[in-house]
């Protein structure tokens, strides 16, 4: 008795940055994909095999900065991985009959500000006979997904707390300026990254709030910043694909800072964002950060019984835990692509998608 051949699953790669890049090494590496198509939005890489780009064997495809002629390719699934997402360029790609996965986090779970832009989503992937779904890391799993399947084993829940820390001077410092670091408190204050993506990580606390069976009443949002006591001098490196990036975060800028954001039910704060960034020297900063310095996400269900759940890499002979947010952050959606696929078309949430089975994880 011989083995069934698996399926196996055309995808496109949408963009080779952080993202994109550890995407396309896993569809080279497993053989339940085939790549037909890569985008790239460097020059300088186009006509280059994509294996070569990203750093595995060549496999004969080319990267290329034509959209139309990837939508006129015969593929089962786009992996859409820029850090902006185009609600019109999704939508062409559904309606073209290629189903869409992203890492973005821009639409994954319906809330009043992303509505519209979500029936858009539905109207193109009826029209294609496709489906979309939306992932990561946060929002998409660890402030949602993972808490979700924490409170599972809790008897009553009083309340919830989500803890992100990020360190950007060991682990990134491709957003900086967006972001606000380096800038002066009155500047940063007028707008950075976060303020707005507020209905962002929206998602995440209406899906868990929604998930214990209640409504949001309302969201608060809270800001702290530290500021830096001296210069702080960074640099980029080949590693994190920033090479020769070099600059100063100045004193009396902004060097770290705390976001909450949080979700009232029945009259309390029920379930609270902590997104805490900073960079490695934390005696530098004014006030000093009260946390860890390491990335990881931290969990707190408080109720009965209280719950603590912390998600980082795994440490090193050194202790260092390093940064595998990149990885997670695509592998999220990247495994639910078969699922997708072969699901009905529409709107795909977690809800929808359930508990999906994993294909080539095991090779």
């Amino acid at each position: 008795m011989t083995q069934a051949t698996e399926k196996r699953y055309r995808v496109i790669q949408w963009g080779i940055g952080n993202v994109g890049t550890l995407a396309l090494r896993h569809f080279a590496d497993n053989p339940v994909y085939e790549v037909v198509g890569v985008l790239c939005s460097r020059p300088e890489k186009v006509g280059k095999d994509a294996g070569e780009l990203v750093g595995v064997a060549p496999f004969g495809v080319l990267a290329t900065t034509d959209k139309a002629a990837l939508e006129a390719l015969d593929a089962d699934c786009v992996f859409y991985a820029p850090l902006w997402s185009d609600i019109d360029e999704i939508c062409r790609l559904l309606r073209g009959g290629k189903n869409v996965v992203a890492s973005g986090g821009a639409w994954w779970y319906r809330t009043e500000t992303n509505a519209a832009d979500i029936d858009k989503i539905e109207e193109a992937c009826r029209e294609g006979g496709t489906s979309f779904h939306g992932g990561g890391i946060h929002p998409g799993f660890a402030a949602d997904l993972l808490v979700l399947t924490l409170c599972r084993i809790a008897s009553r829940i009083d309340r919830i707390d989500i803890y992100e820390v990020v360190n950007f001077n060991k682990d990134t410092l491709k957003y900086l300026d967006e972001m606000g670091f380096g800038k002066e408190p009155a500047e940063f204050e007028a707008g950075n990254l976060f303020g707005a993506a507020w209905s962002l990580f929206a998602q995440s606390l209406s899906m868990v709030v929604d998930g214990v069976g209640k409504t949001v009443e309302k969201f608060t949002t809270k800001t702290k910043v530290g500021l830096a006591t001296r210069d702080i001098p960074y640099e980029g490196t080949e590693e994190m694909d920033m090479p020769g990036l070099k600059g100063v975060i100045k004193k009396g800028t902004v060097a770290s800072q705390q976001h909450e954001w949080t979700a009232w039910v029945d009259g309390r704060p029920f379930i609270t964002l902590h997104e805490m960034y900073s960079f490695t020297q934390h005696d530098a900063i004014d006030p000093r950060p009260d946390w860890d310095g390491y990335y990881h996400y931290r969990l707190v269900v408080q109720g009965d019984v209280s719950t603590e759940l912390i998600l980082r890499g795994a440490a090193d002979e050194n202790g260092d835990h390093g940064n595998p947010g990149y990885t997670w952050t695509a592998m999220g959606p990247v495994n639910t692509i078969p699922a997708v696929c072969d699901a009905p078309p529409g709107f795909l949430t977690h809800k929808e998608l359930g508990l999906v089975t994993l294909r080539g994880v095991v090779r």
